[in-house]
C-alpha cells in the first residue's frame, strides 16, 4: 500500500516538535448507486462519470447520443466510502481535521459512521472536526445527493415568487434550476456543450493532525503607495490556535533578490486568529515589476516566511511574489459622451486581446497540467494577452493562475453566476459568502488576475427583460441583483483584495451602472464599459455593423470543429450536415443555418454528389467563415482603439468568443483539433465566390523531422485561399494554418503535444483549400 504521507518538522536545533502531519486521501475509493444494485472502484480526485468509464461500464460520455443516454447518472445518488488505517499514533495529536479542498456538489458526510458535516458548494473549501471520532483505523462516507434533483428541490421551496429561468432551450437538451445550486452552471447544458451534472470528490481531500497551532491559509498583496514611491507587501496568515495558553514567538519575512528581511513579534491567543504582516521594500531597491506578454518581463521574487513559536514550533512557507499595479480608467473622453473603460498595468494603458476561457473538460479529472500548458501556450503563441474566465464554469484550478502568471496573461475572472436570477435567501447567501471569501484568498496574490467581476449577463438579463418579468414585479429581482452582488460579494472583494478593481456585471456600464443604483437602463451601451454583441445575420463583411464600443468583451461566430474530431465520435451514419446527429449536437437555436447564411453570403456552397464529400467541406466552410468574421471584427475593434468616429469608439479591449471547445460539436472556438487560426493578415477585393480565375490547386507536402520539431515542405500548382492542414487526431500545434498561398512552396512547422512519428503523421495528413470545393 502506498502511503500519501507528509510529515512536516519543526526547523529548531533542539527538541525538534512536529507542526503538522498531512495525510492524503487520495487513490483508490469504492462508489455504490443509490439502491446498491451497482459497486465499482473509483479515483479521487475524480467523478462517477470517468470511473464508470474506466471500468468499462459505460462508453466514452462525448460518443454520439450518450450525454441524453447517461443521464440516470446525474439523477441517482451515489456515495464514496473508504476504509484506512492511520501509520501513525492518532492519540499524541490535539486536533485532528479532515480537509475537503472541492467536493461536487451535495453531501452528507460520514466519518466513522458519524455525520459530521454536509456540503452544499463546489466552489468552496471545507474542514471537519473530526478529533473526538477518528480511530487508528477508520471509515469515511460521502452520501451525495443528485444536484439534478437538489436543485429542483430548492426551487420548489422557492414559493414568495419564481426565480427564472426554469429550464435552458429545449435545443440545449439540459436540466432545470441550475441557478439554484453551486455548482458549475454550464454542467446542467449550455449553447455550445452537454448536459453532464457530475457528482464526486472533484479536488484534494486529506486529515491534518496539529499540536499547540497549525497554519491554516497564508496569502498575501503587493500594495504600491504612489505618494511615497515605494512597494509594500500585505500579509495574511490564519491560525488555529489549540494550545490552552497563548502562543508567542516571532516571525521573519524574506525577500533575498529584493535585499528585505523583516522580523516580528506576535502573541496568538487560543482559537481562530488572524495575523496581519506589512512588509516595506525599501524605495532604494529596484522592484522589477510583472508585465502582460508581449509588454516586458513576468519578473517574480522568492519570499520566505519562517514562524518561530513557543514550544520550538517552526512553521515555514515559500511563495513567489509579483509586483504590479493594475487600475480600470473610467473618465471623459473629448468628443464623446460618457465614460472610457480600460486598464493600466503598472501606469501604462494596455490594449486587453484575447479571448474567453470555459472549462476545458466536463470531467475536471481529465484536465491535466499538461492540457492546462498547451492550451495556455497557445494563447501566448497566437499573441494574445488576456483570458476571461467566464462566470458559467469554475474558478480554474491553481496551476492555471500560475501558469498565467509565468506566461503574461492578464485574467479577468467572474464570479461564478451566469445568464440567470438567482435566489437570495440566507442558506444561500451564507453559501456564496464562505465561497467568494476562500476563492478571494486563494486567488488575490496571483498578478494575472486584473479584475473581478459579479457575473455573466445577469444585469443585461434584468434589464433587457429575457425572462419576461411583469413590470411592476421588477423592483423585487433588483434588489435580490443588489442584495447578492453588491451588498454581499462586492463587500466581500473591498474587504478582501485591495489591489485591482470590481465591477457587478459583464456586460455592465461601470461607473454608469453605479450611478443608477448598480443596474443600469442599457447595460450594452457604447458609451460605457464593456458590451457582448453577437449578429448572425448581418454580413460580417461589413465592419459597419459592429459596435464602436469602449470594450469588445464577448463576441463571435459559430462553426463546426474539423471532420477528423467529429469522427471519433459518431459514426457514419452521423455524417450529413442534416442527420439526427449533426441536429442533436447543435445546442444554439437556429445555429446551424446561421453558419451556411453566413457562409453563403462569400462563398460558393458545397455541391458534391458524394455526399461524405459534402459534409467535409461544409464543415471547412463554417471554419473558414468563421475565421473571416472574427478576424474582421477583430482588426475592427482594434482600429476604434485611437479614433473617435460619430462620438462612438476609444475601444480598448476585444475578446472573442470562445477559445476552446468543451466537447466535439459545433460551437464558436477558435481551438478544435488543437489547431489556431492563422496570423497572416490579408484582404479580398470581392467575395470569394465572385473570383474568376481560381483553378483547382494540387497541394503536395514533404514532410521531415528536425529533433522535435516536424518541418512541412509544401508546393501548390495554383494560388491557394485558405489552405488547411490536418493531421487527423495527432494532438498539436501547426505554425500556421488557414492561410493564403500565393506563392509556390512554403514551409510550415508542426509540434506535437504528444510524441509521433514522421511515418504516424504522413498517414494522418490531408490537406485542403478553397479550391477543393470550387
Amino acid at each position: 500500500m502506498r502511503l500519501h504521507l507528509i510529515l512536516l518538522l519543526a526547523l529548531c536545533s533542539t527538541g525538534s516538535t512536529a507542526a503538522a502531519l498531512s495525510y492524503s486521501l487520495r487513490g483508490n475509493w469504492s462508489i455504490c448507486n443509490g439502491n446498491g444494485s451497482l459497486e465499482l472502484p473509483g479515483a479521487v480526485p475524480g467523478c462517477v462519470h470517468s470511473a464508470l468509464f474506466q471500468q468499462g461500464l459505460i462508453q466514452d460520455s462525448y460518443y454520439r447520443f450518450n450525454d441524453l443516454n447517461y443521464r440516470w447518472i446525474s439523477l441517482d445518488n451515489w456515495t464514496y466510502s473508504k476504509e484506512f488505517k492511520f501509520p501513525f499514533e492518532i492519540s499524541k495529536w490535539q486536533k485532528v481535521n479532515l480537509i475537503l479542498e472541492g467536493v461536487d456538489t451535495i453531501s452528507k458526510i460520514l466519518f466513522n459512521e458519524v455525520t459530521i458535516g454536509e456540503t452544499d458548494n463546489m466552489f468552496n473549501r471545507y474542514s471537519f472536526d473530526i478529533t473526538n471520532v477518528v480511530r487508528d483505523v477508520n471509515s469515511i462516507e460521502l452520501r451525495f445527493q443528485s444536484a439534478v434533483l437538489y436543485a429542483a428541490q430548492q426551487s420548489k421551496a422557492h414559493t414568495r415568487y419564481p426565480v427564472p429561468p426554469d429550464c435552458p432551450p429545449l435545443v440545449q437538451k439540459g436540466e432545470c434550476h441550475v441557478n439554484f445550486v453551486r455548482k458549475e452552471q454550464c454542467s446542467f447544458s449550455w449553447d455550445w456543450g452537454p448536459s453532464f451534472p457530475t457528482q464526486g470528490i472533484w479536488k484534494d481531500v486529506r486529515i491534518e493532525a496539529y499540536n499547540i497551532c497549525h497554519l491554516n491559509y497564508f496569502t498575501f498583496s503587493p500594495i504600491y503607495d504612489k505618494s511615497a514611491q515605494e512597494w509594500n507587501l500585505e500579509i495574511e496568515a490564519t491560525f488555529d490556535v489549540v494550545s490552552s495558553k497563548p502562543v508567542g514567538g516571532q516571525v521573519i519575512v524574506a525577500i533575498p533578490k529584493l535585499q528585505t528581511q523583516q522580523m516580528y513579534n506576535i502573541e496568538l491567543q487560543p482559537g481562530k486568529r488572524i495575523v496581519e504582516l506589512f512588509l516595506n521594500i525599501s524605495k532604494n531597491i529596484t522592484v522589477e515589476t510583472w508585465w502582460p506578454h508581449g509588454h516586458g518581463n513576468q519578473t517574480g521574487y522568492n519570499m520566505t516566511i519562517l514562524f518561530e513559536l513557543d514550544g520550538g514550533l517552526n512553521i515555514e512557507k515559500s511563495a513567489k511574489v509579483y509586483f504590479r499595479t493594475v487600475e480600470l480608467i473610467e473618465e471623459p473622453i473629448k468628443g464623446s459622451p460618457g465614460l472610457s473603460f480600460y486598464f493600466k498595468i503598472n501606469g501604462f494603458p494596455i490594449f486587453l486581446k484575447g479571448s474567453n476561457w470555459i472549462p476545458a473538460d466536463s470531467f475536471q479529472d481529465r484536465v491535466t497540467s499538461e492540457l492546462l500548458r498547451l492550451l495556455l501556450q497557445s494563447v501566448v503563441d497566437a499573441n494574445m494577452n488576456t483570458l476571461r474566465v467566464w462566470g458559467g464554469g469554475i474558478y480554474e484550478q491553481d496551476e492555471f493562475y500560475e501558469l498565467c502568471d509565468e506566461l503574461g496573461i492578464m485574467v479577468w475572472q467572474d464570479f461564478m453566476f451566469a445568464c440567470a436570477l438567482y435566489p437570495t435567501d440566507q442558506g444561500f447567501l451564507d453559501s456564496v459568502r464562505a465561497e467568494v471569501a476562500y476563492q478571494i484568498k486563494r486567488l488575490k496574490s496571483h498578478p494575472s488576475i486584473i479584475i473581478w467581476s459579479g457575473n455573466n449577463e445577469n444585469e443585461e438579463a434584468l434589464m433587457m427583460n429575457w425572462y419576461h418579468i411583469n413590470f411592476t414585479d421588477r423592483p423585487i429581482y433588483i434588489k435580490d441583483y443588489v442584495t447578492l452582488y453588491v451588498k454581499n460579494i462586492r463587500e466581500l472583494v473591498l474587504a478582501g483584495d485591495k489591489s485591482r478593481p470590481f465591477i457587478t456585471s459583464s456586460p455592465t456600464n461601470g461607473a454608469e451602472t453605479v450611478a443608477e443604483g448598480w443596474v443600469s437602463q442599457n447595460p450594452n451601451s457604447n458609451y460605457f464599459g464593456d458590451v457582448h454583441f453577437y449578429d448572425y445575420i448581418s454580413d460580417c463583411w461589413n465592419w459597419k455593423v459592429f459596435p464602436k464600443a469602449r470594450f469588445a468583451s464577448e463576441y463571435g461566430y459559430q462553426s463546426w470543429p474539423s471532420f477528423s474530431t467529429l469522427e471519433k465520435v459518431s459514426s457514419t451514419e452521423d455524417w450529413s450536415f442534416s442527420s439526427k446527429f449533426s441536429l442533436h449536437r447543435q445546442h444554439h437555436e437556429g445555429g446551424n443555418k446561421q453558419m451556411l447564411y453566413q457562409a453563403g453570403l462569400h462563398f460558393k456552397l458545397p455541391k458534391s454528389t458524394d455526399p461524405l464529400r459534402t459534409f467535409k467541406d461544409t464543415i471547412y466552410l463554417t471554419q473558414v467563415m468563421q475565421a473571416q468574421c472574427v478576424k474582421t471584427e477583430t482588426e475592427f475593434y482594434r482600429r476604434s482603439r485611437s479614433e473617435i468616429v460619430d462620438q462612438q469608439g476609444h475601444t480598448m479591449g476585444a475578446l472573442y468568443w470562445q477559445l476552446s471547445d468543451i466537447w466535439q460539436a459545433p460551437s464558436w472556438a477558435s481551438l478544435a483539433d488543437h489547431e489556431l487560426l492563422s496570423p497572416t493578415n490579408y484582404h479580398f477585393l470581392s467575395s470569394l465566390k465572385e473570383a474568376v480565375g481560381l483553378c483547382k490547386a494540387q497541394i503536395t507536402a514533404i514532410i521531415s523531422q528536425q529533433g522535435d520539431i516536424f518541418v512541412f515542405d509544401l508546393e501548390t500548382s495554383a494560388v491557394a485561399p485558405f489552405v488547411w492542414l490536418d493531421v487527423g487526431s495527432i494532438p498539436g500545434r501547426f505554425s500556421d494554418n488557414g492561410f493564403l498561398m500565393t506563392e509556390k512552396t512554403r514551409t510550415i512547422l508542426f509540434y506535437p503535444w504528444e510524441p509521433t512519428s514522421q511515418s504516424e503523421l504522413e498517414q494522418s495528413f490531408h490537406v485542403t483549400s478553397l479550391t477543393d470545393i470550387y
